[in-house]
């Protein structure tokens, strides 16, 4: 495996955003062939190249941007300094030519980190695994966290000094169901204490649970706590109480919410009313 391909493999493994741009296509004179290929990942480290100079510049740049987009792009960019037209970007170089760059996402989706590495977490992640999502697995248990699969990382550490130290990622997805209701209250806190921006939280737990945890939060944080990204209970109502059907619970309401759907129905509601038939 070359080193573009074993940066690629590895950056994917780390679980980062990574964009790849390529020259899909060349008229004239340009400073990069047909088939070259540069890769960026989120912390900007690249291998490869699209020719240097001001077109990589502006390729760098513009991958930038798909990193947080997420959606792919073709560009064609004019290589002919002074020479201004319509819909098309010039960039200042002398070569006269023209270059077509491809920008293609290649990360995963979204993160999800489970805090806890019991049956309902290893439940969820054989699932979540046949997603487009990086999976991170914590618990301090040597012997459950060492028997793990189905993530892309399993840490062996305490979950708020995980936290503290190696961090979520903003705009993730938290599940929270560790051994004891204290270290679930420990992790959710953290959060809220270090104001990290996550899309969802989720608590496994029962309403008791709930009732005891929202006194003690808002005794310590005040009553007007943001918990606008806290689910708990957690999951949808979809009945069963075993940890797979808890776990396709837990994954449908991860979906919904990365998905942006507001409002949940049966796929059969969306039919026109001319083929209903209940």
């Amino acid at each position: 495996m070359n080193a573009f391909m074993e940066s690629l493999y590895q950056w994917q493994k780390e679980g980062l955003g990574v964009v790849m741009i390529s020259v899909v296509k060349k008229q004239g004179e340009g400073p990069v062939e047909i088939g070259k290929k540069l890769i960026i990942n989120e912390l900007h480290q690249m291998v490869g190249t699209v020719g240097g100079g001001a077109l990589e510049y502006r390729a760098v740049e513009e991958a930038k941007i798909i990193l947080k987009t997420k959606q792919p792009k073709l560009e064609t960019y004019l290589l002919h300094e002074g020479k201004v037209y319509a819909d098309q970007v010039t960039l200042p170089m002398v070569c006269g030519g023209e270059v077509s760059l491809f920008y293609e996402y290649m990360g995963h989706q979204a993160r999800v980190y489970l805090f806890g590495a019991g049956h309902v977490a290893k439940a969820t992640a054989k699932i979540l695994k046949t997603l487009p999502f990086h999976i991170t697995v914590i618990d301090d248990r040597h012997e459950v966290i060492q028997g793990f699969e189905d993530c892309d990382q399993a840490v062996e550490m305490a979950f708020v000094p995980f936290i503290e130290t190696i961090g979520i990622k903003e705009d993730a997805y938290v599940v929270v169901c560790t051994p004891s209701h204290q270290y679930d209250y420990h992790v959710i806190n953290k959060v809220l204490e270090k104001q990290i921006k996550l899309r969802y939280i989720g608590m496994l737990c029962s309403p008791a649970k709930l009732a005891d945890y929202l006194e003690k939060t808002k005794a310590q944080f005040g009553p007007s706590v943001d918990l606008s990204h806290f689910y708990s209970p957690i999951g949808l109502d979809l009945g069963g109480g075993s940890p797979a059907e808890i776990a396709i619970s837990i994954t449908s309401e991860i979906l919904a919410i990365h998905h942006q759907r507001s409002t949940l129905r049966h796929m059969r509601e969306n039919l026109h009313d001319s083929l209903r038939y209940w």
